[in-house]
Order: C-alpha cells, then sequence, then structure tokens
C-alpha cells in the first residue's frame, strides 16, 4: 500500500465525519440515528489513526533497511 492509497483512506475518512456529523441531533445524542452517526464518527476516527500508525510504521521501516 503506498502512501497516496493512505491518503485517500484518510480523505474519505474525514469525509465521512463531516457526513455524519450533519446527521447528529445534538439535544438527543443517544437516541435514533444519532446514535449511529456518533458509531460512524468513532470508526472513521479509528480508521484515520490506524492510517496514521501504518504511515509511521512504513518510515520507521524505510529508516531501518537504510
Amino acid at each position: 500500500m503506498n502512501r497516496t492509497f493512505a491518503l485517500v483512506l484518510i480523505l474519505l475518512a474525514l469525509g465521512l465525519i463531516a457526513y455524519n456529523v450533519t446527521l447528529v441531533d445534538f439535544e438527543n445524542p443517544i437516541q435514533g440515528d444519532s446514535t449511529i452517526a456518533l458509531i460512524g464518527i468513532v470508526a472513521s476516527l479509528c480508521a484515520i489513526v490506524l492510517m496514521l500508525i501504518f504511515m509511521t510504521s512504513k518510515k520507521i521501516d524505510k529508516k531501518l533497511k537504510k
């Protein structure tokens, strides 16, 4: 997996976060569709963290091989 693909996945996750924030009812965030939107936001944040960890591990691996 190259860097461009990882950046595209991060941008898609950011787009999903932006979309799900619009679905959250901030007066009742635990009821109805707001719960699903919050789960989507957390899942997208997890995907971003995983991709950043992956990119960091690739940088470390590249430095160790040199």
